[in-house]
């Protein structure tokens, strides 16, 4: 093996690349049009265009990809995870184009692919199932009596493919048949496949996934397991190992349930078995047969290089391991950095400014008590960089090795402080808020977790928002002057600053020297106060306020709006200073619904003429492989439906006018 195309982008493109270098081998990077400046574009040894703009214009094209290896003498392929890593044809045809697959056999991979065909294969190696319904016939009819014998609440999942897309938990027969549809919408155009399956639906579960390795000597190991429970979407944003749930005798029993599965379909190369566990209890959910996105963590805890790896093993080479020999050091934990606000919405935009923490190597020496924590961030960002619609809202991932499972949350929580990325809205303070969650911090964080306490996670993080906003959120409005070290001004400033929905009123002097005198306007206002601001070297400022003093990086996102970041904190400002009050004030209302972000119309369900009560879905927008239900706050009269399925739409489009005043429309995800 001399040189290894990678048909995948981002973090995992680089991630194999740096492997794949190490030992010496070349790589070949792929690339549609919107990533051709990319990272991974830039790193490999050579790259090639696949043209096109969405994913399945350029990674999901078999063809081209074969033709990209054959154009760059490539002798082998690795699929990274998504796009064609478990599509058992992609597997095939490289195969059959005489290349090295890195990855499981095309039997294998079709023999897991398929979340009901995985669970046959489980029930006969005695691999623990929960009871459901996974048959041909996918009648409407059918699944309504099959969730009757189940029981509700019942699980509807798509049978092809994974990331929580095609799944919806139906608490009784009412909600199933509007589940049964969306979900299989979702497979459709997610997978290709709209094909389902539903089992009953554990209420207090875990998710906890065992990584198995086999090669073609026979040899099947596993390496410890993750706890992936904090969800949002059924999609993973934390996961750690070993999990606080898991001690070594069932650590032992859910290894050999997965090795046995792993064996049971002739599996070769890296793969996940994924459990929900339950007390001691475990049951399947299903197989993955690629690398995980959170491999990083069994890597931090084991020293090993699982990329290097699937290459030896790709390459005809035994596990370098047997069972016996491997060890589990410390604790690790990684968080998913995602381009999506707190309320889990995708979103689109331009890298204003970014700086990454300071990383380490990961320790593969036996860890003491006082060793310090190690940081890895696979990621690739930079400034400058376009975050487009047309792939996965995931930026990166940040993980942490520690000694001990609180040393490791600590240095995530600073780690996660110390990363600063402005110009569009990322979950880096709502993972932190999750972190510091007491739940979390107890190891009693379930599959439910979110769905409990996020409410409340945003309440704090509002909080925290507003204390940063009040503390240093003139820095935005005054940092070019700081530049000029301002003179001193005879006259106050009148200013209103927009955050969230609030505006605020501040008569603001500039004393001279970044000092300023601020003070804030209405009644029962409280006195003046003064602060000093300074620009520091990095271009940071620091605002220094009745002695305590904050680090607050801005980015002007264009406009009179900006970017802040104190900390954990982000937020965001608008100063309205030359709006007219009215405009100005909270709770404008609108009659029109606009997109949130860039995305594709699947669904237009509002009609004109039609009243749509609060909450009532008018518009269906795909962005970034998820669907997204966008709905008014109060009941309206339809004026005008500007868009039709299929359509593209940019933020801020107009897409359904009102004949009546209605708050600004919310878009709630609906995967």
């Amino acid at each position: 093996m001399k040189r290894i195309l990678i048909a995948n982008r981002g973090e995992i493109a680089r991630r194999v690349i740096r492997t794949a270098h190490a030992m010496g081998i070349e790589t070949v990077a792929v690339y549609a049009e919107p990533d051709a400046q990319a990272l991974h574009v830039r790193e490999a040894t050579l790259a090639f265009a696949l043209g096109g703009t969405t994913s399945a214009e350029s990674y999901l094209r078999v063809e081209r990809l074969l033709e990209a290896a054959r154009a760059t003498g490539a002798d082998a392929i690795h699929p990274g995870y998504g796009f064609l890593s478990e599509d058992a044809r992609f597997a095939q045809a490289v195969q059959d184009a005489g290349l090295c697959w890195i990855g499981p056999p095309p039997a294998a991979i079709r023999a897991l692919g398929s979340k009901s065909a995985a669970k046959a294969l489980a029930a006969a190696q005695g691999v623990p199932c929960l009871p459901g319904y996974a048959g041909e016939d996918q009648s409407e009819e059918r699944f309504v009596s099959e969730a009757a014998r189940v029981g509700y609440p019942v699980m509807v999942k798509a049978v092809a493919g994974g990331g929580g897309r095609g799944m919806r938990q139906v608490a009784d027969a009412a909600q199933l048949p509007a589940a049964l549809a969306s979900a299989c919408s979702e497979a459709l155009a997610g997978f290709g496949n709209g094909e389902l399956l539903i089992e009953r639906a554990l209420l207090h579960p875990r998710h906890v996934e065992v990584q198995v390795f086999a090669d073609t000597h026979g040899h099947c190991i596993h390496l410890g397991e993750r706890d992936c429970s904090v969800q949002r979407r059924h999609q993973k944003i934390i996961e750690e190992s070993p999990s606080p749930a898991v001690d070594a005798a069932l650590r032992e029993r859910m290894g050999a349930c997965a090795v046995a599965l792993a064996q049971g379909a002739g599996y070769v190369g890296a793969g996940t078995v994924e459990f929900l566990l339950e007390g001691k209890d475990f049951y399947l959910m299903e197989m993955n047969t690629r690398l995980q996105v959170e491999h990083p963590v069994t890597e931090a805890l084991t020293g090993l290089d699982l990329v290097e790896w699937q290459i030896r093993v790709a390459r005809g080479e035994p596990l370098p391991l047997a069972q016996h020999e491997v060890r589990l050091q410390g604790h690790a934990i990684e968080v998913r950095l995602c381009a999506e606000d707190e309320r889990f919405t995708p979103h689109t935009g331009r890298v204003l400014h970014f700086a990454a923490p300071a990383a380490s190597a990961f320790a593969v020496a036996p860890l003491s008590a006082d060793a310090r924590p190690t940081l890895r961030f696979d990621h690739a960002i930079e400034r400058g960089q376009e975050v487009t619609p047309y792939y996965d809202a995931m930026l990166g991932k940040l993980i942490v090795h520690a000694a001990t499972r609180e040393a490791a949350i600590d240095a995530l929580l600073q780690a996660l402080g110390q990363t600063e990325l402005l110009g569009l809205p990322t979950n880096r303070a709502f993972l932190a808020e999750c972190l510091a969650h007491p739940q979390f911090r107890a190891g009693q964080a379930l599959i439910s977790f979110l769905a409990g306490e996020a409410d409340a996670v945003r309440d704090a993080l509002q909080k925290k928002e507003l204390h940063a906003h009040d503390a240093c959120g003139l820095a935005a409005v005054f940092n070019q002057n700081m530049v000029r070290q301002g003179l001193p001004c005879a006259f106050p400033r009148p200013l209103r600053l927009r955050h969230r929905d609030t505006t605020t009123a501040l008569a603001v002097q500039e004393l001279g020297a970044g000092r300023l005198q601020v003070q804030p306007l209405g009644p029962q206002a409280p006195p003046a106060r003064h602060m000093q601001l300074t620009r520091l070297p990095d271009g940071a400022v620091q605002c220094v306020q009745d002695g305590l003093a904050r680090r607050v990086r801005v980015a002007h996102a264009g406009g009179r709006r900006w970017h802040l970041q104190a900390g954990t904190v982000d937020w965001w400002l608008e100063d309205v200073s030359l709006l007219p009050a009215a405009r100005a004030g909270a709770g404008a209302g609108a009659t029109e619904l606009r997109a949130p972000f860039n995305g594709r119309v699947v669904q237009v369900l509002a009609v004109a003429g039609q009243t749509l009560a609060a909450g009532d879905t008018a518009v269906v927008i795909e962005s970034m492989k998820l669907e997204h239900s966008l709905a008014g706050a109060v009941a309206a009269t339809v004026a005008e439906v500007l868009v039709s399925p299929g359509q593209q739409v940019a933020p801020g489009q107009v897409l359904v006018r009102f004949a009546a005043l209605m708050p600004a429309a919310t878009g709630e995800a609906r995967a």
